[in-house]
């Protein structure tokens, strides 16, 4: 179409060139009369072809994508099995209700569709999110541009979080235990504060974060995460987890803890904040040590043995001298009721024993032939008595069998502290509950491409984090669903994701929306999931 034929469109020669302009009238009301304001659009060849400037390409190419975005709104054929099952999920957990109510009904559209890639394709990029945006159905219905995913990583606040957090928090059982543990994420920027060289669990020597999860026993799901600089300890967490969870609304919360956060500090602050908890002992401890020799002569009868859990255990109710500061400021301390569950288990010191008979071997072979590392060194110093030489020969050794032996009298036996749990047998089946935090941060960082940080500023960290924690709720719950129907029997999680995810649903304007055929297979999977297609 010639251009110079559309209502409005004009010519104005400057300089030997012929501009091409769009002549819009409007009303002025300071003067009170018509006006004109030019908007130019190109210019005109030596041949008098319309050459149009960038802006007004812009406009055209918009406009055009607009025009076709409006045509594929009358049919379009997307898959639907995965994120509808996604959908339900998030209703069935209240989900969807606490972000909605937290961020606004458009950011959780948003977040909800991030966190639907993360589950379906968790091990691929952020940036492959508009590829599963256009062949999927999802919350936001639109793409989002790789832009806008770290703007809107970086403007989640921490308020919005709080409000979050608090609202999961609510849903939790009245009587449900909390297991908490931490994680290290490694990181190869240098720009983030919280980066910091640590104690990383899976053995690397990369900078990272530490990453500190608290779980539902029961429910299985995590309602609450901290985030914390790299070099900090486990039992140095604890109290500042309490002071959280204080702020959250929640009170006289039931713990269950590890070995990792025993320490009298630790113990104080559990009581002073009326929390119910179970605490793994530290075997190095006086305490657990006190304890475990005291049970010795009577753990291995047969009225003792617990064939749940094929292992020998005995309790003892005892006191624990609870150190405070009165209110004047000055430290004061009253005893308090503490039971002490011991427990021997003949695999494990069976296993340990094996272990450290082997390390003490390598030390033997590695002072023969003189590559002792410092570590060894200290070892052998310890299980080892060295002979003085004779002349020229060789230095010889004898075991310390007497050191050796009371350290492996000790194998198999570990302690478990509680404030309220009376039974042995009730103390262990509630700890050993806990597994499900170690078994679901391997999801964190597997299914959920968690193993690395991969962000480059503070903000944009906190956000990803963020929904990668809201991913990890659906991940607990389709986990939970698959555990309790034996489906990992037939499936892995990704498999399972997958069988349902190529059921289609067909739109068509005006039309009443229908899915594609579903099999036996995945009219089972979601029959398990207590969904109707």
């Amino acid at each position: 179409m010639d251009i110079l034929i559309q209502k409005g469109v004009k010519t104005q020669k400057i300089k030997e060139t012929e501009y091409v302009y769009i002549d819009n009238p409007y009303w002025d009301k300071d003067k009170k009369q018509n006006r004109h304001k030019r908007e130019y659009i190109g210019k005109l060849s030596e041949d008098g072809e319309f050459i149009p400037n960038k802006k007004y390409l812009d406009r055209q190419n918009k406009e055009k994508g607009e025009d076709k975005h409006e045509k594929a709104l009358i049919a379009s054929r997307k898959f639907f099995g995965a994120t509808h099952l996604l959908d339900c999920i998030g209703n069935k957990t209240g989900v969807k209700k606490d972000l909605e109510q937290a961020f606004g009904e458009d950011a959780c559209k948003k977040i909800l569709s991030l966190v639907y890639f993360l589950v379906l394709e968790g091990e691929s990029s952020m940036y492959r999110f508009s590829k599963f945006a256009k062949t999927h159905k999802h919350p936001n219905v639109d793409v989002i541009s790789s832009q806008r995913i770290s703007e809107l990583f970086s403007n989640i606040s921490e308020n919005e979080k709080a409000l979050f957090f608090r609202n999961r928090i609510k849903k939790c059982l009245k009587n449900e235990y909390l297991a908490y543990d931490t994680t290290s994420i490694s990181s190869y920027s240098e720009t983030m504060d919280q980066i910091k060289y640590g104690h990383n669990k899976d053995l690397e020597s990369l900078p990272q974060i530490n990453l500190a999860v608290v779980f539902g026993e029961e429910s299985m799901l995590p309602v609450y995460y901290r985030k914390m600089p790299g070099n900090i300890s486990d039992v140095s967490t604890i109290k500042k987890l309490l002071i959280d969870m204080d702020f959250l609304g929640l009170e006289k919360i039931n713990f269950v803890l590890d070995r990792g956060f025993y320490s009298a500090d630790n113990i104080n602050s559990l009581y002073r904040m009326r929390h119910k908890f179970i605490i793994g002992g530290r075997s190095n401890s006086a305490l657990i040590k006190t304890s475990i020799g005291e049970a010795v002569d009577r753990i291995k009868d047969f009225s003792n043995y617990n064939i749940e859990h094929n292992i020998y255990c005995l309790t003892k109710e005892s006191r624990w001298k609870y150190v405070y500061k009165n209110k004047k400021g000055e430290k004061a301390s009253e005893n308090r009721l503490l039971y002490i569950h011991v427990y021997y288990d003949g695999t494990r010191a069976e296993s340990e024993k094996k272990d450290f008979i082997k390390k003490l071997k390598l030390v033997e072979e590695a002072f023969i032939d003189g590559s002792c590392s410092d570590s060894q060194k200290t070892l052998f110093d310890k299980y080892f008595i060295l002979k003085e030489k004779n002349g020229d020969s060789a230095a010889s050794f004898t075991h310390n069998q007497e050191t050796i032996n009371s350290h492996m009298q000790n194998f198999g036996y570990f302690v478990l502290l509680s404030n309220h749990i009376t039974d042995a047998n009730t103390a262990i089946s509630i700890y050993r509950n806990k597994d499900v935090v170690e078994k679901t941060f391997g999801n964190i960082k597997n299914r959920l491409d968690m193993k690395r940080t991969k962000v480059s500023s503070e903000e944009s960290l906190e956000g990803k984090i963020f929904i990668q924690f809201v991913a990890l709720i659906y991940i607990s719950f389709i986990h939970q669903i698959m555990s309790n129907n034996n489906l990992y029997k037939n499936y892995s999680m990704a498999s399972l994701l997958d069988e349902i995810d190529v059921i289609e649903i067909f739109e068509y304007k005006g039309k009443k929306n229908h899915v594609s055929e579903i099999t036996k297979k995945q009219h089972n999977i979601f029959k398990c999931f207590d969904i109707i297609l």
